[in-house]
């Protein structure tokens, strides 16, 4: 999907009421047009753009909110630079005021050159995409974030496939904490997920309220290749549809 499409092109393909929508971009396509995209971000956007050190990072981020802008104003039918955004008290974004009756609802995720987007209508949801390291302690990191569940899912496996089993769960952890939007004030030991590849829900359990697990339905995600990705949206009256 080439997402620099006009905004009638993008407009037609709003999320269904029932639809949540995934959204991958390559920004190390598209964050050489740096110059394009600054003009569509807000004053606040371009500070938080002009403190990365290195110049690429700058042009990843600039690339992912501006892209960002760029497919919610075509749904909401405005212009990409005048499109505001509100915020939670842990900093979670959704659309302002002006555009709340749409119902529209997003989350978005980016690292290294790739960018994840989802949308929908009417509903709380989480992504995050991570590309995969190997360059690093996975157990010490595990024992420190990891809930007791997913340690002892983690040892189980051939140490070989604990990068990638590392992975698949920090992406599930961070899509839950982002969908549910209660920051860092959420414990990462107080839930548990799947470090499994198979499965329909990787949500396992939520405490103390272990009904919540239930409300939630959080899958792996294609990330692209050397990256891992996940999605958490709530309900499960929803079906999904990638535009890669």
């Amino acid at each position: 999907m080439n997402i620099t499409h006009s905004n009638v092109e993008i407009a037609g393909l709003a999320p269904a009421e029932d639809e949540v929508q995934l959204w991958r971009v390559d920004l190390e396509a598209v964050r050489a047009d740096e110059s394009r995209w600054q003009e569509i971000l807000s004053s606040d956007e371009k500070k938080r753009a002009a403190r990365f050190h290195f110049p690429e990072d700058r042009q990843r981020f600039v690339a992912a909110r501006a892209l960002l802008r760029t497919i919610l104003a075509a749904f909401l039918n405005t212009d990409a630079k005048e499109l505001r955004f509100s915020y939670s008290k842990n900093d979670k974004p959704f659309v302002g005021p002006a555009h709340a009756d749409s119902g529209i609802t997003f989350n978005m995720s980016h690292s290294g050159g790739i960018a994840l987007y989802a949308f929908g209508r009417r509903r709380e949801m989480g992504v995050d995409v991570e590309q995969i390291r190997r360059d690093f302690d996975v157990k010490s990191i595990a024992r420190r974030f990891f809930s007791v569940l997913e340690q002892q899912q983690l040892a189980a496996l051939p140490e070989d496939a604990w990068v990638d089993a590392f992975f698949r769960c920090w992406t599930r952890k961070e899509a839950y904490i982002k969908a549910v939007g209660n920051g860092l004030s959420l414990p990462l030991s107080q839930f548990d997920v799947s470090l499994d590849c198979l499965g329909t829900n990787a949500l396992l359990a939520t405490r103390p309220d272990s009904s919540e697990a239930g409300q939630w339905m959080l899958r792996e995600v294609p990330g692209g290749a050397g990256y891992s990705a996940a999605l958490c949206v709530r309900g499960q009256d929803w079906k999904l549809k990638h535009w890669y």
